[in-house]
């Protein structure tokens, strides 16, 4: 309470060394509650020599104020105890004859007449001819009126003496304006008033209380929750230390909750000791909340404007409120000392009257429902509709939890089992989704029998799963496949088995304009069932079979609803996962169906990284662009690009091969807060995806490590698993890494996932198979490899088929097969499949005018991908001895490179050679300049295109 006090020490020294030389004085100290006046009064005697001063003290207290000269009393009371025992004092006797005095004044007779003050004046001048007096008075607003007129009396009267006086004043308490208190004052010298505590201070009180130095976000916290009220701080932090709390940043937010129980008292009873108005402004604020529109503070506390003006200066002159302009409470402890103060049933008053005269005179939903929530039972007719539009108003701008109170609030407040009540629990289900999935299928299950259509019970199951990628348990997937039998039966869900949630092959619901009355929820509910059965064989195929059905329509049928973009675009994403028909024909309807879909659509209620997906696994992705650059300039202008918007761009430029770019979005999604399972899945995905590209083996594992403990199913296992391989790869465990890759083709050809340009995980294995020897097993594999890229169509696919074949080619085609690939390849979206076609063809014509200008056109397009080519790689001088690109490194480099980029410091690297940290400084800095880079950064990107990471 006396750190940063030195200021008002001074001064008092100051001031008893002029009443030593017969220069009288009074300060007061003034300020409003816990900025320590008491502990720096206390303090004061210890501003001169012991022995050399006089002191009496005095507290004054609201319950003495009653008590005539109480505080005179205890002036000359303290002064028999602490006054300096020196010989020929004659303390000990002024004090029996300033009793004896005070007892012969009767103040029942009236005032104190001039002589009977005159006496205790002369009784204090004879201590002041033996050493100055210093005299305390604490609480100067709460002392007795008689001691007030003494005190009065004495200031004008101190000319001869040597006397200091020093009283503590209270700013906003009532007794302050007391005149009698205000003459008092108004005789000091000087008003001192104590500051708030600074960052340093605050930061040395907590290393007093925690006894270590706290985070500068620990002390931040502390400093901005109390203000620098010393005993709002000392409060927080002995509760603190009570539960061995260490002054962490992750336990920053404890400062801003912990209420101590000795503070609420100090805060409790300041406001008993207030007048009625400003108590019942306090009350009115606590049950308001905090307001930027006073009136209703002032309305609910039943004052006039002036009125309420005053109660707010004296709640700031105590420091209860924060701000110049608003009715708010600086900390939830004082709000706690208001509600602390009020009983039940005045609460609750309050709440009724607030919530009334709100919602009569059209204040938002929220801070009506904010005063019904406080109530024990509804009290008024549309109390239930107010919590549901607060409820509506809330999930709007993305606080979920609360709406789930306000519902589940007007839940119970309808009782009636008819539709509004069926209405209700769907709404509550919708919010609960994101908080409490199980309590959210459980209302929806009891609202079913309530909802009084199929098409209604459709509409309630399908605000569980608003979107067609959200996961589904066994529960709501139940629920789904019940509607849908439902909507079947009704001859408008198409033909599905009943009971089951199958969809056949034909005959499944229409377009929108087709289906009847229920079409829309028909599609919606189809779109999510086949999104669920996309690991499922026999569903691709079914699928496929759909989407066939449903081609010859026209987009103006097919696209106009949101259910019919919906289903395609599944559909769109099962052929394309199954490589059902053409990438042509897969590529042309994605395409065309992303130009319906708005490119502002909020969030992830947009099936846009459906089709992404589609037209990536269709090399068709040149259509994607326009449609992004519209998002992202309508981002532009309303927030920066969000997760969504850097999955999306860094899908594209991954599926384009440009990897720097795809680098540039990763490391922003990277820094994004980690969303919901479907967000994670994807973002995962598209960063699993850019790891494989690129061989960033880094990448993979920080992917790896996230998804092993978040993600389920097909896709994020089999992705996942290939980005182990690459690991095993660079670790040299060969075998491992194909047997890898080979469960992992087993585990996609099973579920029908055969898409050669989603999931390469052929060209993985038949460059391990061919490292290790094993020939049969490479030709087999880029043999497939290649049936299945011709299939589909996609030029990435076949191009890089053709090149695998050249690589196990046995015939001595293997550089016509490259040419053919670089022809394919022209017409792919991928620049960096390319650009590893005419490496391999420019290495496997040796030299000449062709090799020379392949291998230029490959460097050039090593630039635009991102890939570090060396300087002054030629068709002669680019290939080591294994006829590899190496860059000339000796086998001492190449090994501290390949650790380097295993994520090792110089230092550990010259551990694991047992050499100097300076050779493997100077390894590196050769192997830089052969290979034409700055840096460790590209350094993982070099060795990958060496082949040391990722058969390319």
């Amino acid at each position: 309470m006396l750190l940063e006090r030195d200021a008002e020490f001074a001064t008092v020294r100051e001031a008893l060394r002029a009443a030593g030389e017969g220069q009288s004085s009074q300060l007061l100290l003034a300020g409003p509650l816990g900025t320590g006046r008491s502990s720096l009064l206390r303090e004061l005697p210890g501003c001169a020599d012991p022995g050399t001063v006089y002191v009496l003290r005095a507290n004054a207290a609201p319950a003495e104020r009653d008590f005539p000269f109480g505080v005179v009393r205890q002036l000359f009371d303290s002064l028999s105890v602490t006054g300096p025992r020196r010989a020929g004092t004659d303390a000990p006797q002024a004090a029996e004859a300033a009793l004896r005095v005070l007892d012969d004044i009767a103040p029942d007779t009236g005032p104190p007449t001039d002589r009977a003050l005159d006496e205790l004046r002369a009784l204090l001048a004879g201590l002041c001819t033996t050493h100055p007096v210093l005299l305390l008075v604490d609480d100067l607003q709460w002392a007795d009126t008689w001691s007030l007129r003494w005190l009065a009396h004495l200031a004008s009267r101190r000319d001869g003496l040597r006397l200091l006086v020093v009283c503590t004043l209270r700013d906003g308490d009532p007794g302050s304006g007391d005149p009698l208190v205000q003459e008092v004052a108004a005789e000091s010298s000087q008003v001192l008033r104590p500051a708030p505590l600074s960052l340093p201070a605050t930061e040395e009180l907590v290393r007093v209380h925690l006894g270590e130095s706290p985070a500068p976000e620990f002390a931040r916290t502390c400093y901005r929750s109390s203000r620098g009220n010393p005993l709002h701080l000392e409060s927080v932090l002995r509760g603190l230390a009570t539960t061995g709390c260490r002054p962490l940043a992750a336990n920053a937010a404890l400062v801003r909750t912990l209420c101590p129980p000795h503070l609420r008292e100090r805060i409790l009873g300041c406001l008993l000791s207030q007048p009625k108005p400003i108590r019942d402004v306090a009350a009115a604020i606590a049950v308001l909340g905090e307001q930027s529109d006073p009136e209703p503070v002032g309305r609910l506390a039943g004052l006039d404007d002036v009125g309420f003006a005053a109660a707010l200066r004296s709640l700031r002159r105590l420091g209860l409120l924060a701000g110049a302009t608003r009715a708010r409470f600086p900390h939830r402890v004082v709000r706690d000392a208001v509600v602390s103060s009020m009983s039940a049933a005045e609460r609750q008053r309050l709440h009724e009257e607030a919530a009334g005269f709100l919602y009569a005179d059209g204040h938002p939903a929220e801070q009506v429902a904010a005063q019904l929530m406080a109530l024990p039972a509804a009290r008024y007719p549309w109390s239930a509709a107010v919590l549901r539009s607060a409820a509506d108003t809330a999930l709007r701008r993305g606080a979920p939890e609360q709406a789930v109170r306000w519902l589940r609030r007007a839940l119970l407040d309808a009782v009636d089992q008819d539709g509004d009540r069926a209405s209700l629990l769907v709404e509550l289900a919708a919010a609960e989704r994101a908080v409490d999935p199980a309590a959210a299928e459980l209302h929806v299950a009891q609202a079913l029998p309530l909802l009084p259509s199929a098409r209604d019970r459709a509409a309630a199951v399908l605000r569980l799963v608003p979107r067609v990628t959200t996961p589904l348990t066994p529960s709501v997937l139940d629920l789904l496949q019940r509607v849908g039998a439902e909507l079947g039966g009704s001859g408008t869900g198409g033909d599905r088995a009943a009971g089951a949630g199958e969809f056949g092959e034909a005959g499944g619901a229409g377009e929108a304009g087709e289906a009847g009355e229920a079409g829309e929820e028909a599609l919606r509910v189809e779109a999510r069932l086949r999104y669920a059965q996309c690991e499922d064989h026999a569903q691709l195929v079914r699928s496929a079979a759909r989407l066939r059905e449903l081609e010859p329509a026209g987009p103006d049928v097919a696209f106009r609803s949101r259910g019919g973009r919906e289903l395609r675009a599944v559909l769109l994403l099962a052929a394309m996962l199954g490589a059902e028909g053409e990438a042509e024909q897969i590529a042309r309807q994605a395409g065309a169906l992303l130009e319906w879909e708005p490119a502002t659509a909020p969030g992830r209620q947009t099936v846009a990284p459906l089709l992404l997906f589609a037209l990536v696994g269709a090399d068709a992705v040149r259509t994607a662009e326009s449609w992004l650059n519209a998002a992202e300039r309508d981002h532009g202008r309303r927030t920066p690009a969000d997760a969504l918007g850097h999955e999306q761009r860094a899908l594209v430029h991954v599926a384009r091969g440009r990897l720097s770019q795809a680098r540039t979005h990763a490391e922003q999604l990277l820094q994004q807060p980690a969303g919901d399972w479907e967000s994670r899945c994807f973002s995962l995905s598209v960063l699993a995806a850019l790891a494989l590209s690129a061989g960033d083996r880094h990448l993979g594992a920080q992917v790896v490590s996230e998804a092993s403990s978040a993600l389920t199913g097909l896709l994020p296992t089999a992705i996942f698993g290939l980005l182990g391989t690459l690991e095993q790869t660079h670790e040299g465990e060969t075998a491992k890494a194909l047997e890898t890759a080979l469960d992992c083709g087993r585990q996609l050809e099973a579920a029908g996932w055969r898409n050669p340009v989603f999931f390469p995980w052929r060209p993985w294995a038949v460059s391990l198979s061919h490292r290790l020897g094993d020939r049969h097993l490479a030709v087999t594999l880029a043999a497939e490899e290649y049936a299945r890229a011709t299939e589909w169509g996609a030029p990435v696919a076949i191009g890089r088929a053709l090149r695998l074949r050249a690589r196990t080619d046995e015939e001595g085609r293997g550089t016509e097969l490259l040419r053919e690939a670089v022809e394919v390849l022209r017409d792919s979206v991928n620049e960096l499949e390319l650009y590893r076609a005419m490496r391999d063809l420019g290495r496997s014509l040796a030299a000449g005018p062709e090799a020379e200008r392949v291998l230029r056109e490959a460097g050039e397009l090593a630039v635009s991908c991102g890939v570090p080519w060396p300087a002054g790689a030629s068709a002669a001088g680019s290939r080591g001895p294994s006829g590899r690109l190496d860059g000339g490194l000796t086998p001492s480099e190449s090994r501290v490179a390949s650790l380097a980029v295993s994520g090792l410091t110089n230092q550990e690297i010259a551990v694991e050679l047992r050499v100097s940290a300076r050779a493997v400084e100077k390894h590196l800095t050769n192997s830089y300049r052969k290979l034409g880079i700055s840096g460790r950064r590209e350094l993982a990107a070099v060795l990958h295109e060496m082949g040391t990471d990722v058969p390319g």
